[in-house]
C-alpha cells in the first residue's frame, strides 16, 4: 500500500458483473466517501464504502 494510500483508508469499491471488486475511488474521511457513494448510486450499480487500511508487517 501507497503512502497515497495510508492517508486515504476509506475506499469505494463496485461490485462488477463477474463477481470481482473495483477500488473506484478513496477518501480521508467516511463521511466524504458516503456522499461520494451516493451520487455514483444514483447512476446504477452496486458500491459499498470499506475502511481498507493494511498493517504494515515487520520483519524480525
Amino acid at each position: 500500500m501507497t503512502y497515497r494510500d495510508e492517508l486515504r483508508p476509506w475506499a469505494i469499491f463496485q461490485r462488477l458483473p463477474n463477481g470481482q471488486n473495483k477500488c473506484i475511488y478513496r477518501f480521508r474521511t467516511r463521511t466524504d466517501a458516503d456522499a461520494y457513494t451516493s451520487i455514483l448510486r444514483q447512476g446504477g450499480g452496486i458500491f459499498k464504502v470499506v475502511f481498507d487500511q493494511q498493517q504494515e508487517v515487520t520483519q524480525g
